[in-house]
């Protein structure tokens, strides 16, 4: 298994295009809105969602671990 290192400002952005990507197919899924109210917003997340989470995801999945050896 590959080891990777992530800032927290990194993984909170992972974790927020996640969150509007699942919040997107939750409206799409969910009846409390008319039907041209949620397609919308539920279109628009899940589009914003899936933007954004592929780029964070190429930019972690690309890089390996890099560990800094204390200097002596």
């Amino acid at each position: 298994m590959k080891e990777r290192l992530i800032t927290i400002p990194e993984l909170a952005m992972i974790a927020g295009t996640r969150g509007m990507l699942g919040a997107g197919i939750g409206l799409l899924l969910a009846g409390h809105l008319n039907d041209d109210q949620r397609r919308g917003a539920g279109t628009a997340l899940v589009i914003v969602g899936l933007l954004t989470t592929i780029p964070l995801a190429m930019e972690v999945l690309g890089r390996s671990a890099v560990r800094s050896l204390p200097i002596e």
